[in-house]
């Protein structure tokens, strides 16, 4: 249907105007550098053009401004575009653009990063963009009560991805007025046509079926892009603008053509693009300013109270974990989420305190992570938990997370075989070496209620992606309640100048290691029990210690798979020794089964006995 003109003539030509320029730009720079998305940008140049132009409120010298809009593209093989109209509004000059673009060393890079002070977060693994705007928008909602709007450019391809569905159902479920997706429906992937092609009716049914407002246009349509932008910002919900345009738009020798993308158009045919597009422009647009927004609540609230346990009582980590985090509540600023499963994760002990600030992503563990990263683009400390098992669903967003530098803190509960009779599919025995490989990531391991306590408290306000890996079972508290536990430290347990061997555990190994230290004193075998309840950083010098004390007997013990998890830390640690070492690395080597706690760390080979055995064999 014919959209309602709303636009003078005059302005139809200088959208037009600035939409040639951006695919001038998209060709110029990815011609340079000869690798890029070009065609990709080409399509949706128009939707872009009037965004920025007439919808898009944000105020270029202020990125951190609280009122600003937030663009988020998720399609970010299309940085070519994004760089284009950051050229167009003048946040960088047209020599950093074409000369740069993805170079070394350039803040310009292949797919969108926080380098950028326009980027929120990293882009280009498809099907993340969105998730991210609907943790904006919830903030936007729910917590900041400004009207700013978030806007994800989103690829037809990245639509057959499930984490995609998962932001439309949570965006229809939490009534996101303030989020739209505009979605680039050119009809070509990578490799060829997109699962839908053009069958914009397709689209349209998926998208109201979540719960959205769904506008067909035609994405090369300016006056039609912009009464969809209109309304979308007026909806009483969730919008999705799905935009049929052509991939390679403006380029005839490319338009609508398998085969191109992710290619550079050669220097001959990019000059004719060029000259065909009406050159090379330099125009410069400002767009709307937002409203001034209020300042910001600085207010500290009162400071946490963290709980406090009986030495030798028996408490869950995951107990401490929900206890902590209700304590960190008293933070404005601290939210949470979960997985729809808090009442295992003791996320719901939050929850009951503090309901407007905690999220239920129910069985959505990808939305569950992205949203806990848009929250943080907001200032927020989001907290957010689910199985440990669980979060490898997530992955691919914990990955992200940490090219966006985000802050973020999850809880991964029912870690190894500890959990007992619920079997394989629930054991987290992969979780360790996943989020040690994050970078700049912090992994946590604790292994009682105070030691669990005192490092979420620590979490709260740390950089980079932080994992707590928590314990189903009740195991008896170690520590006092004053007891320190600093991120990159260790607890010496057991310990003298006579040592023979070293035990080293995380978690609930360490309640394994010191019974099998009782048994072996029995002997007449001095054991040294190290908790290394942070498992990345490393404490090196207590390590470093253990090795001289006991002529590098060292019996590692972990309720993991050997690979990536507390043993390998331990050995990276030490690689670089001269000295030798005398290892006996415990894990998890089998596939478990159904069974008890106990019966399922013995048939792992890491129960106490296994332990007694080890070290004995070591001397």
């Amino acid at each position: 249907m014919e959209a309602e003109r709303t636009l003078r003539d005059e302005e139809i030509t200088q959208l037009g105007e600035l939409a040639a320029q951006l695919r001038v730009d998209a060709i110029r720079c990815s011609t340079q550098a000869g690798s890029g998305h070009p065609t990709s940008s080409l399509s949706a140049a128009d939707l872009l053009a009037v965004l920025i132009s007439r919808h898009l409120r944000y105020d270029w010298a202020e990125p951190r401004g609280r009122a600003n809009d937030h663009l988020i593209f998720s399609k970010g093989h299309a940085s070519p575009l994004l760089y284009a109209v950051f050229k167009a509004v003048g946040a960088i000059t047209d020599q950093e653009l074409v000369d740069s673009y993805r170079q070394f060393g350039s803040r310009l890079q292949g797919h969108p990063t926080p380098a950028l002070p326009w980027v929120d977060v990293a882009t280009g693994s498809l099907g993340q963009g969105l998730p991210v705007g609907v943790g904006i928008a919830l903030a936007g909602r729910h917590l900041d009560h400004l009207p700013y709007h978030v806007w994800a450019v989103c690829g037809d391809s990245e639509t057959a991805e499930g984490s995609i569905w998962e932001a439309l159902d949570k965006a229809g479920h939490y009534g996101l007025h303030n989020l739209t997706a505009i979605v680039d429906v050119n009809r070509l992937g990578q490799r060829g046509p997109t699962e839908l092609e053009w069958d914009l009716d397709t689209y349209r049914r998926r998208v109201e079926a979540f719960g959205c407002q769904a506008i067909v246009i035609d994405g090369h349509d300016l006056a039609a892009i912009d009464e969809a932008l209109g309304r979308a910002r007026q909806s009483t919900g969730p919008t999705v603008v799905l935009a049929r345009t052509v991939k390679g738009k403006g380029v005839p020798e490319v338009e609508n053509k398998p085969g191109w993308h992710g290619k550079p158009l050669k220097p001959d045919l990019a000059e004719r693009a060029v000259k065909a597009l009406g050159g090379v422009r330099q125009i410069r647009i400002t767009g709307p300013r937002p409203e001034p927004a209020p300042p910001a609540d600085t207010r500290a609230g009162e400071p946490p109270v963290l709980p406090r346990y009986d030495r030798g009582a028996k408490v869950a980590t995951r107990n401490a974990y929900g206890d902590a985090l209700r304590a960190l509540g008293s933070r404005p600023d601290v939210v949470a989420l979960d997985g729809e499963v808090s009442d295992s994760t003791r996320a719901d002990e939050f929850a009951k305190m503090y309901p407007d600030r905690f999220f239920e992503m129910f069985i959505s563990e990808q939305q569950l992570v992205a949203a806990a990263v848009g929250l943080q683009v907001r200032g927020y400390r989001p907290f957010a938990a689910t199985f440990a098992a669980f979060l490898s669903r997530a992955f691919d967003f914990v990955r992200m997370a940490g090219i966006s530098r985000a802050d973020i803190a999850l809880s991964g509960s029912h870690a190894g075989v500890e959990i007992g009779a619920d079997g394989p599919s629930q054991m987290g025995l992969e979780d360790l070496a996943a989020m040690r490989a994050v970078q700049g990531s912090t992994v946590l391991y604790p292994s009682d209620a105070v030691s669990c306590a005192a490092l979420v408290a620590q979490m709260v306000d740390r950089k980079g992606v932080n994992y707590l890996r928590t314990t189903r079972g009740g195991h008896p508290v170690l520590y006092d309640n004053d007891d320190a536990f600093p991120v990159g430290g260790s607890k010496l347990l057991r310990g003298g100048d006579d040592d023979r061997v070293a035990l080293i555990g995380a978690g609930v190994t360490v309640h394994n290691c010191l019974a099998a230290a009782d048994e072996l004193a029995a002997g007449g075998i001095n054991a040294r029990v190290i908790d290394l309840y942070s498992v990345k950083p490393l404490d090196r010098e207590r390590l470093l210690a253990a090795v001289r004390d006991t002529g590098g007997r060292l019996v590692i013990v972990e309720d993991h798979y050997p690979e990536g998890g507390l043993g390998s830390a331990v050995l990276e640690s030490l690689a670089d020794l001269a000295e030798p070492l005398r290892v006996t690395h415990l894990a998890v080597r089998g596939l478990p089964t159904s069974g008890t706690p106990a019966q399922l760390m013995d048939q792992a080979g890491i129960g106490v006995s296994a332990i007694v055995a080890a070290a004995r064999a070591s001397i």
